[in-house]
């Protein structure tokens, strides 16, 4: 006979059955979510003490003073997460970096002053995207746009930010003996119209305005390729900058033909410069503003990066025997563009412990103690002007931190044999008048790699 009950219990066994087999067969690995592999923060990440007892290993061209001053710079961090930053300097930094990342032996993090030669590790695919793991909206809030654009470089499958910057100088300075330029009644220029005048007032009052020297052994004439970076931003547009220095735009172009003729304007007439045209291809460069610290002053303005205060007399004091201003905007459309050299961290390995120390890099504080102990500028806008221990250090921050615009020393972003080669040498040709322009413009361009 047939037994309904029995009909209903057997499927409800095997469904029980099912259940049972079903809870004993080990899970699916769940998918990872991104809070579980990624942190919001590598920075935060290394504070709370997930990275302790970790090593990241960099190289750099710190080296003596310099060294000690980034060592100190970073001890705090160091300290606070446990990470054991292994720095190494070397004075040929350039050729060691080659042979270590040739060599498969790339340290974490290499600190690159010459960004032209992180390119050619870029271009090679050797470098990590630093975009891929740093917030670059929050970048943006402690940058210049100017920095970031900078950062930007083509590798093999498009263009990544190659790295961030920590130290910088700036170059767009006008240095004066100020007691004796106060004393004679001369007025700091905001315009290059007004800078003009200032040069001819003083002609006229029988005095060259200008102390310029270029000779500097076998790198003579980069002092020149400076002076030209700094019109180029002042009478064309950033974007004919960056193709001015990648090859793109020509030397030969109208655009750098008319940023040496407004150069010449000042450097070519005997009555602007000391010692003239045969003084500025003769005179070492670090000499050159020495004749302005004369009683009475041979000359009374010389055009230099920050650095070259270490070349002044012994005994000046900052303020009041020599002060400085802003080499003054040309075309009003250009803004107020400043010139600048620096220190660009790039990452080689990628493990979150090297991705804290690049995020740590992103901040004041990673510049902090050097900035306080003198010798750095920092490009963070989260540092304070009251880091700084005196008014030259300060001035040079205040400058660059209210740029409308910044942009790397040009001859240090195009290929040897052209910004330490063709660039250098046809400079001096022309300056000496052994070519004209046109012949300088030429040689320089035939030097270009093709």
């Amino acid at each position: 006979m047939f037994n309904k009950k029995a009909y209903w219990i057997l499927p409800t066994m095997l469904i029980v059955l099912g259940l049972i087999l079903s809870a004993c067969q080990p899970a699916a690995p769940a998918a990872p979510t991104e809070e579980m592999t990624t942190p919001s923060s590598y920075l935060d990440a290394a504070y709370a003490g997930d990275y302790k007892d970790t090593v990241v290993s960099m190289t750099g061209p710190f080296t003596d003073e310099d060294a000690v001053k980034f060592d100190a710079a970073i001890a705090s961090f160091e300290e606070a997460t446990g990470i054991d930053i292994q720095y190494e300097g070397s004075k040929e930094f350039e050729t060691t970096i080659s042979i270590r990342v040739d060599g498969g032996d790339a340290p974490d993090i290499a600190d690159f002053p010459q960004p032209g030669l992180l390119a050619n590790f870029v271009r090679d695919g050797k470098v990590v995207d630093v975009s891929t793991f740093l917030d670059v909206e929050k970048l943006k809030e402690n940058y210049n746009q100017s920095w970031l654009d900078m950062a930007m470089m083509e590798g093999p499958d498009g263009e990544i930010m190659a790295g961030v910057w920590q130290r910088v100088n700036g170059k767009s300075l006008v240095w004066y003996p100020k007691k004796a330029f106060d004393e004679a009644g001369y007025t700091i220029p905001q315009t290059w119209d007004e800078m003009l005048q200032l040069t001819q007032q003083i002609a006229d009052d029988g005095d060259t305005a200008w102390c310029i020297g270029i000779e500097s052994g076998t790198a003579t004439g980069w002092p020149a390729t400076d002076w030209m970076e700094e019109i180029m931003l002042r009478t064309t547009s950033l974007d004919n900058y960056d193709k001015w220095v990648t090859g793109e735009l020509p030397f030969e172009s109208p655009e750098v033909k008319h940023a040496a003729e407004v150069m010449s304007d000042i450097w070519l007439n005997e009555d602007y410069v000391y010692g003239g045209r045969a003084g500025i291809v003769s005179t070492y460069f670090g000499d050159s503003p020495l004749p302005m610290f004369d009683d009475p002053p041979k000359c009374w303005l010389h055009k230099q990066g920050n650095f070259i205060t270490s070349f002044f007399p012994a005994g000046l004091e900052a303020g009041v025997d020599y002060d400085f201003f802003y080499l003054p905007p040309i075309d009003e459309q250009y803004g107020k563009p400043v010139l600048v050299a620096g220190d660009m961290m790039a990452m080689f390995n990628d493990r979150p412990e090297v991705r804290a120390v690049m995020e740590y890099f992103t901040k004041g504080a990673s510049v902090e103690t050097w900035v306080k102990s003198g010798g750095a500028i920092s490009p963070h806008y989260d540092s304070s002007l009251d880091w700084y221990s005196n008014d030259v250090d300060r001035g040079v921050a205040e400058i660059i931190l209210n740029a409308d615009s910044v942009r790397f020393d040009g001859s240090d972003l195009m290929p040897g044999e052209v910004g330490a080669g063709s660039f250098w040498k046809g400079m001096t040709d022309y300056v000496s008048g052994t070519v004209d322009l046109d012949t300088a413009m030429k040689e320089i361009d035939a030097a270009w790699p093709k």
